[in-house]
């Protein structure tokens, strides 16, 4: 009895959760001047046990993402709620032997940061006559740590992932930087959606180069990221973290 009362209140935190993230980013919208509509939430659960994770799926959250291919293969095919569609992400950076695994667990690679990676993607989804949705991840923030192409190369890497038959550019992904200064934050954010709009206008009216997602922005600097033209925001913590408690305890 004890047991059931202690599970049914932290499902009630990660719905109270979910739905002050859902309220903070319409409150944010609101002052940015922009529809809360045009924003994807996406649940990361890294760290959050299944169930959880099958609550906020009840709850109404439609996209969950995975750092790990591993974790990804793991989680996902267990992800699953009655009546509730989800779309599985990768986030975290994929190296090429894995790529034959995760096109058969995720809708969405958000971490493409290469053409190499690309043309392996391109191989193993030619194999099993899948269409692959990606997102090309560049390092706005310049830091030699962080994985993700380079804002120079990026017209001539969007071209060549272009020429690949089995994948779909559906957007572009970046990772803040390390930092508390709120103006290098948004500056990298700025320079992501300034790329996004190059990309836009050299490839208008390609039929696999769509610039649909804007995914920056994590449960720290999501309000920035919204602010600066996000549409898709990758939330974690803000989310799960009383189920992390929980889990490790």
């Amino acid at each position: 009895m004890t047991l059931y009362v202690f599970y049914d209140t932290l499902w009630d935190m990660i719905r109270e959760n979910l739905s002050r993230v859902r309220e903070e980013i319409k409150g944010i919208c609101l002052l940015a001047g922009r529809n809360p509509e045009e924003i994807t939430l996406v649940g990361v659960t890294k760290f959050a046990p299944i169930e959880a994770i099958q609550e906020a799926i009840r709850a109404g959250l439609t996209d969950i993402a995975e750092n790990r291919v591993q974790e990804a293969e793991k989680k996902f095919p267990l992800c699953v709620s009655p009546g509730h569609e989800i779309r599985r992400h990768l986030i975290g950076h994929l190296q090429t032997n894995k790529v034959k695994d995760v096109i058969k667990v995720c809708d969405l690679i958000q971490s493409v940061d290469s053409l190499k990676l690309a043309e392996e993607i391109e191989t193993q989804s030619a194999k099993i006559n899948k269409t692959t949705h990606i997102l090309v991840q560049f390092n706005t923030a310049n830091e030699p740590q962080k994985f993700g192409a380079s804002k120079e190369e990026a017209l001539k890497l969007i071209e060549a992932i272009g020429k690949c038959s089995h994948i779909r550019i559906q957007g572009l992904m970046a990772m803040a930087p390390y930092t508390e200064d709120q103006g290098v934050i948004r500056r990298a954010f700025s320079d992501l959606r300034d790329i996004r709009d190059a990309i836009s206008q050299n490839f208008s009216g390609h039929a696999r180069i769509q610039m649909d997602h804007l995914s920056m922005g994590m449960s720290a600097d999501y309000r920035i990221a919204i602010e600066e033209g996000s549409t898709m925001v990758r939330v974690g913590s803000a989310i799960f973290k009383d189920a992390y408690v929980q889990e490790e305890a």
